[in-house]
C-alpha cells in the first residue's frame, strides 16, 4: 500500500511541475488547426467557408492568419453552411493574399496586426528596460501630455493591444504600444520563460519612465489578460502611481491560482489539478527547477487580494464567456472597491470584448476616460 500512495504523490507532484511549466514556457508557434473549405466570389466579395465551430459561429470581428504569412478580416455575422460549415464574408486583406481552398489558418482576435492596419502612424522605438532594449511602437497624439501604455497579455503578440490603441487616438492620447522580456518581441532573458507579470512589471515600469521623460503628465495603463495584472502592480507602485491616472483592463488575470484551475478546466482536467502548480510556481527550489529565475510572488500579482491597495480609476471589460480569467473575480472587485472599479461585461470569450461589439467597446471606453482626464 505505502508504495501505491507514494506512486500517486509522485504523479501528483510531476502533474504539478507539468503544469507550471507549460504554464510559464516561452511563446510557442502558433496553431493553424482551420482549414478553408471553399472559397466564394459574391458580387465582387470573398466568402470563405470553415468549418463550424464555436468560434467561426461568434458575432463579431475576428481576423484569419494564414500559416503562409497574410491575414483575411472578417465581418460580423456567420452564415450556416448546414450542419457542419460557416460562411464569412472577407472585408480586408493582406496585400498580395488570396485565399484559396486548403488553406491553413488561425482564428485571432488580433484584428489589426500592424499599427498601419489600424489606420495608425507610428514608428518604432526602443525603451531601455532592466532586460534590454524592448520595442515599442510610438503613436504621437494631440495631446503631448497624456499618454496611454497598451501592455499585451502572456502569449499574444504586441499587435494585442492595437484594438484599444485606436481608441486612445481618438482622444488625442499619445500611446506606446509595448513589449517586455521574453514576449517574442522584447529581450530574451534566462530560460525565456514568463514569470507572470511579476519581473515584467520592471519593463512596463521603464516604458511609463518614457512617457514621462518625453512629457507625459498623465498616464493611462491598458492592460490585457496578464498585461492586466502588470498594470495593477505598477499603479500600486508610488513611484509610479502618481503618474498612472486611469487604467482600463481587458480581461484581466486577478488571480494567478484562479486562473491556473479555470485553464485546467478548460484542458479537461479537475480544477484542483491547479492546485498542484502553487509549489513549483512559489517555492524558489522548485520554481527554479522549472526554469523560473526565483518564486513568482503570487500574492504581489493577486489583484483581489490588494483591493485595498487600489486607488486609480478603473475600467473592467470582460466577456461572459470568458473560460480562462474567471468573471467571478472581476465581480468581487467591483463589488469591494465600488468607489474606483466600474465592470462592463460583454457577451464574448476571453481578451474578445471589442470584438464581440466594438463600438460599444469603443463608446464606453472613450467616454468612461474623457470623464476623468482632460482631451486634447
Amino acid at each position: 500500500m505505502g508504495w501505491i500512495l507514494g506512486a500517486a504523490a509522485v504523479a501528483k507532484l510531476g502533474l504539478g511541475a507539468l503544469i507550471a511549466r507549460r504554464l510559464t514556457a516561452p511563446p510557442g508557434p502558433r496553431s493553424f488547426d482551420l482549414v478553408i473549405r471553399v472559397v466564394e466570389n459574391e458580387d465582387g466579395e470573398i466568402v470563405v467557408v470553415l468549418d463550424r465551430t464555436r468560434q467561426t459561429l461568434a458575432h463579431g470581428l475576428y481576423t484569419l492568419l494564414f500559416e503562409g504569412g497574410g491575414w483575411a478580416q472578417l465581418a460580423e455575422e456567420a452564415v450556416e453552411r448546414g450542419r457542419d460549415r460557416v460562411a464569412r464574408r472577407v472585408t480586408g486583406l493582406s496585400t498580395g493574399l488570396s485565399p484559396a481552398i486548403d488553406d491553413r489558418v488561425s482564428w485571432s482576435g488580433i484584428f489589426f496586426v500592424t499599427p498601419a492596419d489600424a489606420g495608425l502612424d507610428a514608428e518604432e522605438v526602443r525603451i531601455s528596460t532592466p532586460a534590454g532594449a524592448a520595442p515599442a511602437w510610438l503613436i504621437k497624439g494631440e495631446n503631448p501630455e497624456t499618454w496611454a501604455i497598451h501592455i499585451h497579455g502572456m502569449g499574444s503578440p504586441r499587435s494585442g493591444p492595437l484594438r484599444g490603441a485606436r481608441v486612445a487616438a481618438d482622444l488625442g492620447y499619445t500611446s506606446l504600444v509595448v513589449s517586455y522580456r521574453n514576449d517574442g518581441d522584447g529581450p530574451w532573458v534566462g530560460s525565456r520563460g514568463s514569470t507572470l507579470g511579476a519581473a515584467e512589471a520592471d519593463d512596463v515600469a521603464a516604458a511609463v519612465q518614457y512617457a514621462v521623460d518625453q512629457g507625459a503628465q498623465r498616464v493611462v495603463l491598458f492592460g490585457w489578460s496578464m498585461g492586466a495584472a502588470i498594470a495593477l502592480q505598477l499603479a500600486a507602485d508610488p513611484r509610479h502611481s502618481a503618474y498612472i491616472r486611469a487604467l482600463v483592463l481587458e480581461s484581466p488575470v486577478l488571480d494567478w491560482i484562479e486562473t491556473v484551475k479555470a485553464n485546467c478546466v478548460r484542458a479537461g482536467l479537475p480544477a484542483a489539478a491547479g492546485l498542484l502548480a502553487v509549489p513549483w510556481l512559489a517555492l524558489g527550489p522548485l520554481a527554479r527547477t522549472i526554469g523560473l529565475p526565483g518564486p513568482v510572488p503570487l500574492r504581489a500579482l493577486n489583484g483581489i487580494a490588494r483591493a485595498h491597495e487600489l486607488e486609480t480609476p478603473t475600467l473592467i471589460l470582460h466577456g461572459t464567456r470568458d473560460d480562462s480569467a474567471p468573471l467571478n473575480l472581476a465581480r468581487t472587485l467591483a463589488g469591494i472597491r465600488a468607489d474606483v472599479v466600474r465592470l462592463e461585461q460583454f457577451d464574448a470569450g476571453h481578451t474578445m470584448t471589442w470584438n464581440s461589439d466594438s463600438e460599444r467597446w469603443q463608446t464606453v471606453v472613450s467616454s468612461w476616460l474623457t470623464a476623468r482626464l482632460p482631451k486634447a
